[in-house]
């Protein structure tokens, strides 16, 4: 699933923090499991080379849960992913929403969030941060594109296409870029087309340049939206989206997180 990015949630009012005793009791003694190794081979070499950089498909998979604040001047807003069935919760002092996979909802006192976006918007920040690796879902073609040349730089590029009934918009595109120095994400480029049953090409950018280590994985400690001129990024095109509190873990939520409170209303996807 993918979703492209509106700038609207920077006014959104938000909550606090996450409980952390919602995570389910992880056993004493090790499980007998048997560890696969993620299969790398039908992903460009390059790519291989980011992942790696961020940690690596196979601790990324490891994971079962995140959670992640997004701070602003009147609070943080609250995002919690199952990384495996990609569950979500979305919780602010305004409203709550979220998906427990079969039933997508929200939960207000007010009409403070447009029940019309809820589809777009729940798991939208949950994409745009654990790039690069919801890049390696499957049902995801990748070509090598033309660098992006900045301040006298190259940026290697790769061009990410979804096959047919992948996801809510399957004519997303996105461009990823590379450092060339350090093989970490940089720039990536994406199309809007949610809604819409064609392709765009008009690209929206967002620079990673600042990155965090939880559990052994890089994940971005901010990213910075930029506009556009003449296909090329130029100036930011708002303060940074910080991300803190963030905990990536092995140990998954309790699934009754993600499940529709009774005063919430259900909305269409």
């Amino acid at each position: 699933m993918k979703k492209t990015f509106f700038f609207c949630f920077c006014s959104l009012v938000i909550l606090s923090c996450r409980n952390e005793n919602t995570k389910t009791d992880t056993p004493t003694e090790p499980l007998n499991e048997t560890v696969v190794e993620a299969d790398l081979s039908r992903y460009p070499q390059p790519f291989q080379e980011v992942l790696l950089a961020h940690g690596g498909l196979d601790q990324w998979k490891k994971m079962h849960s995140l959670t992640y604040s997004m701070p602003s001047t009147s609070g943080d807003e609250v995002q919690t992913v199952d990384l495996t069935s990609r569950k979500v919760l979305v919780e602010t002092d305004k409203y709550k929403m979220g998906s427990d996979g079969n039933e997508l909802w929200i939960q207000q006192d007010s009409a403070y969030f447009n029940p019309e976006r809820v589809a777009f918007y729940h798991n939208l920040m949950f994409y745009f941060y654990t790039m690069p690796f919801v890049l390696a879902d499957d049902g995801i073609n990748y070509l090598e594109t033309e660098p992006l040349e900045l301040d006298g730089k190259l940026y290697p590029g790769m061009k990410v296409s979804y096959e047919k009934n992948i996801g809510a918009s399957p004519e997303d595109e996105y461009l990823l870029y590379m450092d060339p120095e350090t093989n970490q994400m940089a720039w990536l480029a994406y199309t809007v087309t949610y809604g819409k049953n064609e392709k765009s090409d008009r690209f929206s950018y967002i620079k990673y340049d600042k990155w965090q280590e939880v559990n052994g994985l890089l994940l971005p400690a901010e990213m910075v939206w930029y506009r556009v001129e003449n296909g090329k990024p130029t100036t930011p095109a708002g303060p940074p989206r910080i991300f803190a509190k963030v905990d990536i873990d092995e140990a998954p939520m309790d699934a009754a997180l993600y499940s529709r409170p009774a005063a919430a209303m259900l909305v269409k996807e």
